[in-house]
C-alpha cells in the first residue's frame, strides 16, 4: 500500500500471515495502484512499489474488509467518507498498516486525527458513537493505550462548538484557567496555568471511564422519547398511552431512531413496550418521523425548541434519564500516568471552589464597640449575618490623643446575593457603617469532598 517504507509493509503483511507473491514493475503497474474488491469472499489484490500482495484472509485485520476498502482507497486517491460509525476502525486499519507521517507526510492516521479533532469533537452525538464504537476493538485500545501511557503530553478533550462549548471555556476562565489557541488554525489548545498540559484524556470506554465531577451546573438535558403531534400520536400524552396503542405489533413495531443504542431498548423493556424496533439516522433525528423512517425519537434535549421546530412532542414518563456537564477521567490514566492525577486535582479544586463561590458575596462593616464578643452578639441575633462559618471580626485600629485605641472593629461575612440588600440592611440597624461589597471567586474547603471521594474510587 501506499505509504509504506523501508518494508513496512512486507512486514506488516508478514504479520498478518498474508502471502507475498512478488511480480516485478511492468508496464503500467503505478507504484501505488490498489485493486480491492468489497465483497469479504473476494481476494483482495494490494500492488506495492511493483510487489502484489494476495490478501486472501484478514483474521486479524481490524474492522474487516470495509476497513481494509477505505484504506486501500485512501492509498490510490479516492476520496473516502468518515464518520463517528467508522473512524474507529479507519484509526485501527491505519495503525496496523504503519500508515504514519514517518513513512510519508499527510498519511492517515494524521488525516484521521485532523478530522476527529475538527468534526468529531464538534457534537456531542458523534462523539459518543465514536466512543461507543471503541468497544469493538479492546485489543487495539490497549494498544492505544500503551501509546498513551508513553505520551508526554496529557490531554483534556473539550467541547469544540455550540453552547456547551461556549458554557465550558466560561467556566474556565473564571477558574483562571484560560484556553488559549497559539495557532487559530490549530486544534490544539494549552492552559498556561497548567504545565504539560494539550487541551484537545479519553478512556477506552465506560468500564475505563471514572466521574471527577458530576455537576458543573451547565448544559443540562435530558434523554427523552419523543413522538409526533400529528396522526395517530395526536392524543398520545404519556408513556403508558403509547405502549396500549394497538398498532404495534410483531409484524408492524414501533420504529424508534436514536443513537442510545443500549438506554432506549432497555427503557422500553423496562416501561412494557415489547413490540419494538430501534434504527441510527445521520444527521438530525429530529426529521426522522417526518421523512417517514421512525414513528419516534430517543435523543437528548434541552429547551425542546428543536423538537417543537418538527411537530414532535415529549410525553408524560418519556424521560430515560436528567443530565449535565460533567468531568471524567481514564481511570488507568489517573492511577499510572505520572502527572495526570495532579492535574486533575488542581482542575478539580477550582471548579469545586469557584462552583461554591457562584452567587456569594463577601460583606466588609466597621462597627463600634466594646469588645470583639460584644460585636458578634449583636451579628448573629441577626438572621442574614451569620455567614458561612460565623463573622470575621478583627479591630480597627486608630491614633486618638497620641495613644492607639480601637474603638471600632471591621466585620467580615458571606452572603448569598439572594440575601444581599437584607443583610446590608441589618448591618445598619445594629451600628455597621462603610458597607464594602465584592464578589468570591473561591471558596476552598480544608479538604475537597470530590477529591476525597476520587482517591477512594482509586483505591489511593
Amino acid at each position: 500500500m501506499r505509504h509504506f517504507e523501508s518494508g513496512a509493509a512486507r512486514r506488516a503483511a508478514a504479520t498478518a500471515g498474508i502471502p507475498i507473491i512478488n511480480a516485478g514493475d511492468g508496464p503500467g503497474q503505478h507504484p501505488t495502484q490498489v485493486s480491492v474488491s468489497s465483497e469479504v469472499s473476494s481476494d483482495l489484490i494490494v500492488r506495492v512499489k511493483g510487489s502484489r500482495y494476495l490478501l486472501d484472509k484478514l483474521p486479524d485485520f481490524p474492522g474487516g474488509v470495509e476497513a481494509f476498502e477505505l484504506c486501500a482507497k485512501f492509498c490510490y486517491g479516492i476520496t473516502i467518507t468518515l464518520c463517528a460509525f467508522n473512524i474507529v476502525s479507519a484509526r485501527c486499519a491505519a495503525e496496523y498498516l504503519q500508515m504514519t507521517e514517518d513513512a510519508e507526510k499527510g498519511n492517515l492516521i494524521y488525516k484521521i486525527e485532523v478530522f476527529f479533532n475538527s468534526c468529531i469533537l464538534h457534537g456531542w452525538k458523534d462523539s459518543i458513537v465514536t466512543l461507543q464504537s471503541t468497544k469493538a476493538f479492546p485489543l487495539w485500545s490497549e494498544d492505544l493505550d500503551k501509546k498513551a501511557a508513553e505520551r508526554n503530553e496529557i490531554r483534556l478533550g473539550l467541547p469544540s462548538k455550540g453552547r456547551m462549548a461556549s458554557d465550558t471555556l466560561d467556566l474556565l476562565k473564571d477558574c483562571q484557567l484560560s484556553v488559549r489557541h497559539v495557532n487559530p488554525r490549530q486544534y490544539v489548545a494549552e492552559i498556561p496555568q497548567l504545565s504539560n498540559l494539550e487541551v484537545c484524556e479519553y478512556g477506552q470506554g465506560n468500564e475505563d471511564l471514572i466521574l471527577v465531577h458530576d455537576a458543573l451546573e451547565f448544559g443540562d438535558c435530558r434523554l427523552s422519547l419523543a413522538i409526533p403531534k400529528y396522526e395517530i400520536f395526536e392524543n398520545i400524552n404519556s408513556l403508558e398511552e403509547l405502549a396500549q396503542m394497538p398498532q404495534w405489533t410483531v409484524e408492524k413495531p414501533l420504529r424508534v431512531a436514536t443513537g442510545f443504542t443500549y438506554l432506549a431498548p432497555k427503557f422500553m423493556r423496562e416501561n412494557g413496550l415489547k413490540h419494538v424496533t430501534f434504527s441510527t439516522a445521520d444527521g438530525a433525528l429530529e426529521a426522522a418521523p417526518a421523512m417517514g423512517i421512525a414513528d419516534a425519537i430517543v435523543d437528548l434535549v434541552s429547551s425542546g425548541t428543536t423538537l417543537r421546530e418538527n411537530n414532535l412532542k415529549e410525553i408524560e414518563g418519556g424521560v430515560i434519564l436528567e443530565s449535565q456537564a460533567v468531568l471524567v477521567a481514564s481511570r488507568k490514566s489517573l492511577i499510572r500516568r505520572k502527572g495526570v492525577l495532579d492535574i486533575t486535582r488542581e482542575i478539580l479544586e477550582r471548579l469545586e471552589a469557584h462552583l461554591r463561590a457562584v452567587g456569594q458575596f463577601t460583606v466588609t462593616a466597621n462597627m463600634r464597640g466594646s469588645s470583639a464578643e460584644e460585636v458578634a452578639e449583636r451579628i448573629m441575633s441577626q438572621t442574614s449575618l451569620s455567614s458561612l462559618q460565623g463573622p470575621t471580626i478583627s479591630p480597627v485600629f486608630c491614633k486618638r490623643n497620641g495613644s492607639v485605641a480601637a474603638d471600632y472593629y471591621a466585620i467580615v461575612i458571606c452572603v448569598p446575593k439572594k440575601a444581599l440588600y437584607k443583610s446590608v440592611q441589618q448591618l445598619r440597624a445594629i451600628g455597621g457603617s462603610g458597607v464594602l461589597i465584592s464578589p468570591l471567586t473561591y471558596i476552598f474547603d480544608e479538604e475537597t469532598p470530590r477529591w476525597c471521594e476520587l482517591l477512594s474510587k482509586l483505591g489511593l
